[in-house]
């Protein structure tokens, strides 16, 4: 390898090691074996070669990932639903087993409103994430990956993936599976979020609504202490 390549090998090596905001030009020479001259030479500046070195860094995680699953045959066979929550518990593994990798994305997303350079290097390569991401969970090339399926579909899952990273970095205990993934999207479209539990709240209201609306002594004190149950229901 050349200088060039040497010093991009290098600004990875430091950011995974060391972070983004916190590697110098000293340490890509160092981790690099090149000179502080070569790194203005190739790249006009240390930004410019460690905007260059996350894009790449980023691109090898997915194709590492994407050449994982080729070799597992989890995207090409199965059920949908059942496909979908294993290929999340294999991401999730990789966060654990790629710590640092994770910890340098997490890094960037806190810098990127006062970085409008590192954001637009980052922007410039999204769409291709979101491309790549539905083509390995579908187990199908990326230019089988129509742009609405990459724009709404990979958008979706880029989503998912960078609220995993952070989750996995602040509580990783409550990470939530591929299968609460799953749990969680069917609670949501049919509209049954909160469960059975919302279901007899919602028919002891209609209950005391009833008693309620009787006239009758009794039924109003009933209807009272109703009232005042759900108020301790609510404050608790």
């Amino acid at each position: 390898m050349g200088h060039r390549e040497d010093l991009l090998e290098g600004a990875k090596r430091c950011l995974l090691e060391k972070g983004y905001a916190r590697t110098t030009a000293r340490d890509i020479v160092a981790a690099s074996g090149a000179n502080l001259a070569s790194i203005g030479y190739h790249y006009g500046s240390k930004d410019v070669l460690m905007r260059q070195a996350l894009v790449e860094t980023v691109a090898e995680w997915g194709e590492g990932f994407a050449a994982t699953e080729e070799a597992g045959g989890t995207a090409a066979e199965g059920d949908p639903v059942a496909r979908f929550a294993a290929m999340w518990d294999r991401i999730l593994l990789r966060f654990q087993e790629q710590r640092e990798f994770v910890t340098s994305q997490v890094e960037v997303l806190g810098l990127l409103p006062r970085d409008p350079e590192l954001r637009a290097a980052l922007a410039s390569v999204l769409p291709e994430g979101g491309e790549g991401l539905v083509a390995v969970f579908e187990g199908v090339p990326d230019t089988a990956v129509d742009a609405e399926a990459a724009r709404v579909v990979g958008s979706f899952y880029q989503a998912l993936l960078t609220g995993l990273m952070v989750q996995s970095l602040i509580t990783p205990g409550t990470v939530p599976s591929g299968g609460d993934l799953v749990e969680a999207m069917r609670r949501v479209l049919s509209g049954s979020v909160l469960g059975p539990r919302a279901e007899r709240a919602e028919g002891e209201g209609g209950a005391a609504g009833e008693g309620g609306a009787g006239g009758e002594a009794g039924t109003d004190g009933a209807g009272t202490g109703a009232a005042s149950g759900g108020g301790g229901t609510a404050d608790s």
